[in-house]
């Protein structure tokens, strides 16, 4: 059995995603192994947009600012960023590949019936595609967000869900 060397966590920075990552930091500092956190945004639809994107302090400095936010409460575990551009689910089993990774723990929105439909998931895109183990939490309910959020610390916790 290969050894947990490095963990990606994938983010679009919505509360979903935000449950497991105190998981994966535990994960990453349990078995010494590299965070990689990655955020992966839409390409652009036309060449203003190409333009706007890459000026000083635009779109990709400001999610680069708000990627960069997101650190493991403990400093021993080794993180690194990654921004990356394009259809999300293709370019994270993309990069689990090139890497290469040895784990994707990811948050689920947990859509069922039409929601999922039309809307598809990007967790269940990566599970199927995936070169790696796959750790979805459909986050929200509960266990996960009370066991790990006391790890987080307190700009990244997760909102507390009201019955």
């Amino acid at each position: 059995m290969r050894m947990i060397q490095t963990i990606l966590y994938p983010t679009d920075f919505s509360e979903p995603a935000q449950g497991p990552f105190g998981f994966a930091c535990l994960l990453a500092k349990t078995l010494k192994a590299r965070l990689l956190i990655v955020h992966v945004c839409p390409p652009p639809i036309c060449h203003g947009e190409v333009t706007a994107r890459r000026q000083e302090n635009g779109y990709h400095d400001l999610l680069w600012k708000d990627l960069e936010k997101i650190q493991p409460p403990d400093s021993a575990v080794r993180v690194e960023h990654l921004l990356e551009e394009g259809e999300a689910a293709d370019t994270i089993v993309r990069v689990a590949r090139d890497i290469p990774c040895d784990l994707i723990v990811m948050g689920t929105h947990g859509r069922t019936g039409l929601g999922r439909l039309l809307l598809g998931s990007v967790a269940e895109k990566v599970l199927r595609d995936a070169p790696c183990p796959v750790l979805t939490m459909r986050t929200g309910q509960g266990v996960w967000r009370k066991t790990f959020s006391a790890t987080l610390p307190m700009s990244t916790r997760p909102k507390p869900v009201r019955p």
